[in-house]
């Protein structure tokens, strides 16, 4: 149960500000695991949902990730790039107390119930109840640390201050050290992004916070009871040449968890609609494209499925294709800008970077993520189109008509060229556009239909200088 004062809407001024008010109010000492299993019980009770933005992952991760913080385990999400790891570590942070109290200027966060630091166990004895104590927001209780080969520990657990000692401070006084990430997410959680890219002298020093729960430094017979959740990333180790986690340091986590990418083309669309920054209107079917030309990615033989085809691909295929609808509305002086299927393959270029081939196909990278895009516009048009009479559009060139289409053609001139077409209300009706169809949604609407009659040898094409014919 949470405890008074930790989900109120109250701000901090309006709460307790010494030791003895705190207890005045009922409020009592909990752990930061038994605090993250009561509001998580809280919440899966009340039916909310405890990761808000993880998509693709309620029957899988999480309810491993559910299981493991009941447990009161510090766990690694293990997965390839892209599969939102640190995403989802960084929503942990909002399943603690959204207001907690700590002694007021203590540099790793003590409990006025129970501090653990020099300085405030002094303080404690010789005040009491009077004890200062200020509160901090949750937000200020997840600290995150991408792993790097040049971390040391001073960076982690903490060193001696030379500027505490110029002061007068002699080197055996525990308050002259200088304390590091680790022990200042003390009350809270520490995230280590990429694990294995920390140096394995330095994993090393994360044993005693693991199992002992305390932190050791240079010479100093100082134990410092810390406590925190540890939540570490890490790439699988066949993929990372950079590094792997050492085996006792992965004995000392209670658990390993496994990401991975969406496994449904529904999921897919949902996590780019949701992440994409999109500065035009780029059409559901057009998501589905760039859903299945990712998918298509993660299963090519072409591809080093080890590195694996991160989210951030799909994200960046998406925004880039609404930029490429823009550019065309201001260069055609088009009102609103919508993104129509010869807007993808401009992307392609771009996205070259994010993708490792192997070995073997080396000079083909575009040739292979064209035949891929031209697979899955082909996929979504059956997806999407099946079963429907578009011998209205067939017709209208089997009687010798072309239209002409491409980047920096305005819808407009698409609509006047193609003119009235008989199943085209069925086209939008199936495209979620039955009833308020714009007219750049029209025209990408047949452009789409057009690029999948021509995929399944329908219709004829021709492409020159960013410009494509159909009927030619």
């Amino acid at each position: 149960m949470s405890h008074p004062l930790s989900e109120t809407n109250q701000g901090p001024d309006a709460r307790p500000t010494t030791l003895g008010g705190l207890r005045a109010t009922g409020h009592q000492h909990r752990s930061v695991k038994a605090e993250l299993r009561d509001n998580l019980l809280a919440r899966l009770r009340a039916g909310e949902d405890a990761f808000p933005g993880m998509v693709g992952f309620d029957e899988t991760v999480l309810p491993e990730l559910e299981a493991a913080l009941l447990a009161g385990h510090d766990l690694v999400l293990l997965g390839e790039r892209g599969q939102g790891k640190t995403r989802l570590m960084r929503t942990l942070g909002g399943l603690l107390d959204e207001w907690s109290p700590v002694v007021e200027g203590c540099e790793i966060g003590d409990d006025p119930h129970s501090p653990s630091c020099t300085r405030c166990r002094r303080l404690a004895a010789e005040l009491g109840d009077d004890l200062p104590i200020t509160w901090r927001h949750r937000s200020e209780r997840y600290t995150e640390k991408l792993a790097t080969p040049d971390t040391s520990v001073g960076d982690l657990v903490g060193d001696v201050d030379p500027v505490k000692v110029a002061q007068g401070r002699t080197l055996g006084d525990p308050e002259t050290v200088h304390y590091g990430l680790v022990p200042r997410s003390n009350r809270g959680i520490f995230g280590l992004n990429e694990l294995p890219d920390l140096a394995e002298r330095i994993q090393v020093a994360l044993f005693n916070v693991l199992e002992e729960r305390d932190i050791q430094i240079r010479g100093y017979s100082l134990r410092l009871p810390l406590d925190l959740l540890l939540v570490a990333t890490a790439n699988p180790e066949d993929y990372t040449n950079r590094g792997r986690i050492i085996t006792p340091l992965k004995d000392r986590f209670g658990a390993e968890i496994r990401t991975h990418y969406p496994t449904e083309v529904s999921d897919e669309v949902a996590l780019i609609a949701q992440e994409a920054q999109l500065v035009a209107d780029v059409p559901e079917h057009l998501l589905e494209v760039v859903a299945r030309f990712t998918r298509g990615l993660r299963e090519s033989s072409a591809v080093d499925q080890r590195s694996g085809v991160s989210a951030r691909f799909a994200i960046a295929a998406a925004e880039g294709i609404s930029g490429s609808a823009l550019r065309r509305a201001a260069r055609a002086n088009e009102a609103y800008a919508v993104a129509r299927v010869c807007d993808v393959p401009t992307v392609v270029p771009t996205l070259l970077g994010k993708v490792e081939f192997e070995m073997g196909e080396e000079g083909r990278e575009r040739d292979v993520l064209a035949h891929l895009l031209r697979l899955a516009i082909a996929e979504t048009y059956r997806s999407r189109l099946a079963g429907l009479d578009l011998t209205g559009f067939t017709d209208l060139f089997a009687e010798g008509a072309v239209v002409e289409t491409g980047e920096l053609v305005p819808g407009s001139e698409l609509l006047a060229q193609v003119g009235p077409v008989s199943g085209l209300s069925k086209v939008l009706d199936r495209l979620g556009h039955a009833d308020d169809a714009s007219p750049g949604q029209v025209a990408a609407a047949i452009e789409f239909v057009l690029e999948g009659l021509h995929l399944t040898r329908r219709i004829d094409k021709d492409s020159v200088a960013g410009r494509t014919v159909y009927g030619a």
